[in-house]
């Protein structure tokens, strides 16, 4: 098996919804009633996504992670609401390939990307309840700033907590590969 990571085309994009609904299905089942996370479909997500793509794949990057021609997981990153920063606005892996390393090797993708967004940090978004994807964050370089919010999830509001760290410069970290 080979895994890869490219830059997301337009067919991937229904693909990426499935994975994102699988996903989140998978991390948020103990913080949502099943009837809430089912709200939206694979399909859903997918179009969600395709028309998201439309108005933003001038300004933010959807890299996906590729095995054999299956995507199984991806990030989306681009220009933040907060100034000063680029944000990373999502980062999900296939439910069953949490803790391959599949996540670390997108977040370290991201890592650059953020810096080619520009600003000197990066924030993004974690459900204050969601331990497992803040223990991800928290090892790879990412605090809690003290900002939160309440926003819904299939109309149901839940409390997040905004996550940042320093970013260093495009091209300038060791080890990191560039997409293609």
């Amino acid at each position: 098996m080979s895994l890869s990571l490219r830059t997301a085309e337009e067919f991937d994009l229904y693909a990426v919804g499935a994975v994102h609904q699988r996903s989140r299905v998978a991390a948020y089942a103990h913080i949502l009633a099943p009837e809430i996370l089912a709200a939206r479909s694979e399909e859903g997500f997918g179009e969600w996504w395709a028309e998201r793509w439309k108005w933003e794949r001038e300004t933010h990057t959807m890299t996906v992670a590729d095995r054999d021609g299956e995507i199984v997981g991806f990030t989306y990153v681009g220009p933040s609401e907060t100034p000063g920063c680029a944000e990373l606005y999502a980062i999900h892996v296939a439910p069953g390939l949490v803790g391959t390393g599949i996540g670390r090797r997108l977040m370290v993708n991201a890592l650059d990307q953020l810096g080619a967004v520009g600003g000197s940090r990066a924030v993004l978004w974690v459900l204050e309840e969601n331990g497992v994807a803040r223990r991800f964050y928290e090892r790879g370089g990412w605090s809690a700033d003290g900002a939160d919010r309440v926003e819904p999830i299939n109309g149901v509001p839940v409390r997040q907590l905004r996550y940042s760290r320093a970013l260093t410069p495009a091209g300038a970290r060791s080890g990191s590969a560039p997409v293609r």
